[in-house]
C-alpha cells in the first residue's frame, strides 16, 4: 500500500461514517457518490454509532495471502443499529462465544503491516459488547 493512499483512506478506516437520505431517512454504508441523475445533496453524511448485532457469521480457516497468521478468525455480517449491514472481522472472542443476534460494537484494531514501507494499517473490527 502506498503511504499517500493510506492517508486518503484514513477517515473511513477509523470511523464508521455513512449517509442518510434526506427524504426517506434510509442510511447506507459505505458512503457513495450521487448516482447518475440523482440530486447532488440527496444524501447527507451521518456518523454511525458502531453498535449492532451479528446477522450472520463464519470462521475463516484458510486465510487469503497475507492473513495466514490470523487463521482461524471469525467474520460477520453486522446489522448496525442504523440499519445497514457491514461485513467485518470479529475480535476479542472465540468462535464458540458467537451467536446470531449477539450485540457487538466497533473497535479499532490493526489490520495489516504493509512491510518495508513501515505502514501499520488500522481499521474497524467488531467485538461482543462488554457487559
Amino acid at each position: 500500500m502506498q503511504i499517500a493512499r493510506h492517508w486518503r483512506q484514513r477517515t473511513t478506516r477509523y470511523r464508521l461514517e455513512g449517509q442518510r437520505n434526506r427524504h426517506s431517512g434510509v442510511v447506507r454504508f459505505p458512503p457513495q457518490p450521487p448516482a447518475l441523475g440523482e440530486e447532488p445533496d440527496l444524501w447527507e453524511p451521518v456518523a454511525l454509532s458502531g453498535r449492532g448485532e451479528i446477522y450472520s457469521f463464519s470462521v475463516v480457516r484458510q486465510a487469503p495471502e497475507g492473513y495466514e497468521a490470523l487463521a482461524p478468525y471469525p467474520v460477520a455480517l453486522v446489522r448496525l443499529a442504523e440499519g445497514p449491514l457491514v461485513t467485518a472481522q470479529l475480535t476479542d472472542c472465540s468462535e464458540d462465544e458467537l451467536a446470531i443476534g449477539q450485540p457487538v460494537e466497533v473497535v479499532t484494531r490493526r489490520l495489516l503491516d504493509t512491510g518495508e514501507d513501515g505502514v501499520l494499517v488500522y481499521g474497524y473490527k467488531f467485538r461482543p459488547v462488554l457487559q
